[in-house]
């Protein structure tokens, strides 16, 4: 006997199955319009008065509301104000001290906290985390007192050990993983072919960290220069860092001057973050280094 084969009840459902499967792929790759609009707005906001300084730092006339046309009127005032460019290079001396210290002592505690196994040196890392998390007002506050318990007076040597000792943790985390995927036995390599414990870490671990050593100085550049409440806390009266200087002239009315400074202090900042993004990957398209972190 021949048995029929019925069609299954089944089969016709299965095209509106996949229908209904794109149709729900659809709406799931639909990028929710409330969810644009909410990123729109936070841009705005974000980005919107930075773009109205840069704006009317190029305007013609002596306003803060009326466009009148694009001008270096303001940027010129800048660069004749003898005031504004001597707290500049207030701020370029503090910045480059802070830098070569933090990263002098940063490079030297990641080498420790990463060679230390012992329970010291886990305590010390959770110490060194301690400055991320602080309010910097704090540690402002707290820089100034010490200072004043201690009878120093405060002026621009205070403001750059402040932001030596607050930059180093930035340094040490920085480099810290790049320390710790190195290979320690082309360290040990160089000691057994003669080299001292100093030699190794001078001829060998300190070139692998090169890269990271140069993006954080850059970053650290940038964060102490356009850094304004530790600097408030622990300047002096004469000379001040810019960021002060400009909150101390606000304070009396916006000047179109202080747009151009704010406006050169952003682009520089750009510029230096940016350079601290490139370093690593220009080191690492050159090559040469990835034998001494194993790879």
């Amino acid at each position: 006997m021949t048995l029929l084969k019925l069609p299954s009840a089944t089969a016709p459902a299965r095209p509106a199955v996949k229908a209904r499967s794109r149709r729900g792929r659809g709406r799931a790759d639909r990028k929710p319009r409330v969810l644009i609009a909410a990123t729109a707005l936070f841009f705005a906001l974000l980005y919107l008065p930075i773009g109205v300084v840069a704006l009317f730092s190029f305007n013609s006339k002596k306003s803060l509301t009326v466009f009148g046309g694009f001008s270096l009127r303001w940027y010129r005032a800048f660069v004749h104000d003898d005031v504004l460019i001597s707290s500049l290079g207030t701020s370029l001396r503090i910045s480059l001290v802070a830098m070569a210290g933090s990263v002098v002592l940063g490079v030297a505690l990641a080498l420790g906290l990463v060679r230390c196994r012992t329970r010291l040196g886990s305590l010390a890392g959770l110490v060194m985390l301690v400055p991320l998390i602080t309010p910097e007002i704090v540690t402002g506050v707290a820089s100034m007192l010490l200072f004043k318990g201690l009878g120093v007076d405060l002026s621009t040597g205070t403001v750059m050990l402040a932001e030596i000792t607050f930059s180093i943790s930035y340094v040490t985390v920085i480099l810290r993983s790049r320390v710790a995927a190195l290979n320690p036995e082309v360290e040990e390599a160089a000691m057994d072919l003669g080299a001292t414990r100093w030699q190794a870490v001078r001829l060998v671990t300190l070139p692998a960290l090169l890269p990271a050593v140069l993006a954080s100085a850059v970053l650290i550049f940038a964060l102490v220069f356009d850094d304004f409440v530790l600097a408030y806390f622990t300047t002096g009266v004469d000379p001040q860092p810019l960021s002060v200087r400009i909150y101390s002239a606000i304070r009396f009315g916006v000047q179109p001057t202080i747009n151009a400074v704010g406006t050169l202090m952003l682009v520089g900042s750009i510029c230096l973050i940016a350079l601290a993004l490139f370093i690593p990957r220009l080191f690492g398209r050159r090559g040469g280094l990835d034998i001494l972190s194993g790879e």
